[in-house]
């Protein structure tokens, strides 16, 4: 567990970057589905740059501040979802699709966004420079991850709400019933899996294997976008 010192100093340069990532891609959400029909997220406040009604105490704040605290070699957590009547949609099936994308797309650009205003902070005094740049620096990598990662193809996370609008009907229908497990699966994914496998002896983890090569991909192709590599 770090000491206070310490845990003060991963706070100071990540929690903003965690909370504008969360924040922006939740609005999105009922931004996009407010442009296609459903004012649903609107009316009840959601589509706000405020990140108070965004946060989940325990999946937002409690949850990956334990894993911090205790030196977890993962960080996981959730917002609140933005509440979506597809049905209130103008087209329900193809515009759930634009619902989905609109988060992680958001997190692209806050990423392309913290990647450019990085030019910026060379010409900052210190320290400001240096605290603004690891800032900036894990926005982009907060934003890679949680784009990555929402892309998923289980529902509910928005890789799965696409594959849903993709889907021929019935076929939609049966694998949007996966949802109630949803949060299941995924934790399965993440914890259950990957001890399954150590205890077997067996070095692998799956979900990072899918994942990991993705996140490198983006993360680089971010840094290219905004002139950080050749």
């Amino acid at each position: 567990m770090p000491d206070l010192g310490s845990l003060f100093g991963i706070l100071a340069v990540w929690a903003l970057p965690v909370v504008l990532a969360v924040t922006f891609h939740e609005a999105a959400h009922g931004w996009m589905a407010d442009r296609l029909g459903d004012p649903t997220a609107r009316l009840l406040g959601r589509v706000t740059f405020n990140p108070l009604p965004h946060i989940d105490p325990i999946g937002t704040l409690l949850l990956p501040g334990l894993l911090v605290l205790f030196d977890a070699p993962f960080i996981f957590g959730w917002a609140k979802p933005v509440p979506v009547a597809f049905h209130r949609l103008r087209r329900p099936k193809r515009d759930m699709i634009w619902v989905a994308l609109a988060g992680p797309g958001a997190n692209l650009l806050l990423a392309l966004a913290a990647g450019w205003l990085m030019h910026a902070t060379l010409r900052l005094p210190a320290p400001v420079d240096a605290w603004l740049g690891e800032n900036l620096a894990n926005a982009i990598i907060v934003n890679v991850v949680l784009a990555t990662f929402n892309m998923l193809p289980i529902p509910p996370l928005d890789g799965g709400r696409v594959v849903t609008g993709l889907l021929p009907g019935r076929l939609a229908w049966r694998f949007a019933r996966i949802e109630r497990f949803g949060l299941l699966i995924l934790l399965a994914l993440i914890f259950l899996l990957p001890f399954l496998l150590r205890e077997l002896g067996i070095a692998f983890n799956p979900l990072a294997a899918v994942l990991l090569p993705a996140i490198h991909a983006l993360y680089d192709l971010v840094l290219w976008a905004t002139g950080w590599t050749a």
